[in-house]
């Protein structure tokens, strides 16, 4: 069944990213201690607390703003499962199950934390990358890349026929 499907895969998300959280920031005292260097230059613990979306656009901190972003991410979340709850295929039920996981577990940092932690960074080539991401936000990407390319919609079906 597709919704179980997707449901199961959302939870399994939503609790790897809870762990990865958990380990890194509160464990290994990531909030505290702002970087640990595991591979530098390329991989780098970087403590960020993002208020806003990506890359913190539209972060002031507000409770407005925080209880809005929440809203968003649950009618994004609501909307892509009531989408997709008969999805065919099973990549594309595993995308949308990432997509809500990684969603619900930003969610979740917002209500517990007062913003998403953010704390993987990755630098490569000379370049040092200043910003920082979480496993929810690696799933919901692949999700998304999911999505665009392996939806079925009959619209699809048309143009590929043609």
């Amino acid at each position: 069944m597709p919704i179980t499907r997707i449901l199961s895969v959302a939870l399994s998300i939503f609790a790897i990213d809870r762990l990865l959280k958990i380990w890194t920031v509160e464990w290994m005292d990531l909030r505290n201690l702002y970087v640990i260097e595991v591979w530098p230059p390329y991989f780098t613990l970087k403590m960020g607390w993002n208020e806003g979306i990506n890359f913190g656009l539209f972060g002031s901190g507000s409770d407005i703003t925080k209880w809005l972003l929440v809203g968003i991410g649950v009618a994004i979340s609501v909307m892509l499962v009531i989408w997709f709850r008969k999805a065919k295929g099973l990549w594309l039920q595993l995308s949308v199950g990432m997509v809500v996981g990684g969603a619900v577990g930003n969610i979740f940092d917002r209500l517990t934390y007062g913003a998403v932690a953010d704390f993987l960074n990755v630098s490569c080539c000379g370049y040092n990358n200043p910003y920082a991401f979480n496993s929810a936000d690696v799933a919901i990407f692949i999700g998304v890349v999911g999505l665009i390319f392996l939806d079925e919609s009959p619209k699809k079906k048309k143009k590929r026929k043609a």
